[in-house]
């Protein structure tokens, strides 16, 4: 069972303002060593993008996957202690990732839940799963109720 990460218009609009802005930048100018910089900063980001970025999540023979570009995530499902769909509060705070660019990816930390670490497109499609080693995912994509049923249906 395989579904899509969708971002939200909040993430694509600042992503597409973003890279607008610094390919503007780029262009415009001036010295060499603006545009090396530049240039560098853009691949970078692009770069991380392709890492971390969820491009879907599915419930897989093994464990619960993510789809990034260049990686796959795998959670096993006999580390996983508890999934419930739980999306993420305003009160969440960015410790080191992305808070909108190409997604929500990285760790972040709520008052209720703790440490986790994301990869969703947009709050309203988040499940957490927690394993059994204390680690706490937020995850995220199209039909999460899906996902969290059949997982539950594997662990329970």
């Amino acid at each position: 069972m395989k579904r899509k990460v969708n971002l939200s218009t909040y993430s694509v609009i600042f992503s597409f303002v973003v890279l607008l802005f610094l390919l503007w930048l780029l262009y415009y100018s001036q010295s060499a060593g603006l545009t090396i910089t530049i240039g560098v900063i853009i691949i970078s980001w692009l770069f991380l993008v392709g890492l971390y970025m969820p491009l879907s999540v599915s419930a897989e023979n093994d464990g619960i996957v993510v789809k990034r570009a260049f990686k796959k995530k795998m959670i096993p499902y006999n580390q996983i202690k508890d999934i419930k769909l739980c999306p993420p509060t305003m009160a969440e705070r960015r410790l080191l990732g992305s808070g909108g660019f190409f997604g929500y990816w990285g760790w972040f930390r709520e008052n209720d839940l703790g440490k986790y670490f994301a990869y969703y497109g947009k709050a309203s499609d988040c499940f957490l799963v927690r394993l059994k080693d204390g680690s706490q995912y937020m995850l995220g994509c199209e039909s999460p109720s899906e996902i969290v049923n059949r997982v539950k249906s594997i662990i329970d």
